[in-house]
């Protein structure tokens, strides 16, 4: 399994609703199920313009099926390569 950022281009995301974000939610939801392959949707982030997910998935054909089924957009699918954090520098 593979890490994945996806940037979603979708004008006034951060303006959307909690009902709206809900469905979005339910959405990418029934999709994982329905894929029947692992999949797992980490988190997502709400901004102006964009949303940005994070996934884990076998690769990035499986990430764009999602994005297909769903009716998402995904405009980039790149694969993880290194996670930084505080405790990076040993």
């Amino acid at each position: 399994m593979h890490k994945f950022v996806i940037e979603r281009e979708l004008p006034g995301a951060g303006n959307l609703s909690a009902e709206e974000l809900q469905a979005i939610t339910r959405t990418s939801n029934d999709t994982v199920k329905g894929l029947g392959v692992p999949y797992h949707w980490i988190e997502s982030f709400v901004v102006d313009d964009k949303i940005y997910c994070v996934h884990v998935a076998e690769d990035a054909e499986t990430i764009r099926e999602h994005a297909r089924r769903a009716g998402f957009p995904a405009n980039s699918v790149k694969e993880v390569k290194a996670v930084l954090d505080p405790t990076t520098i040993g």
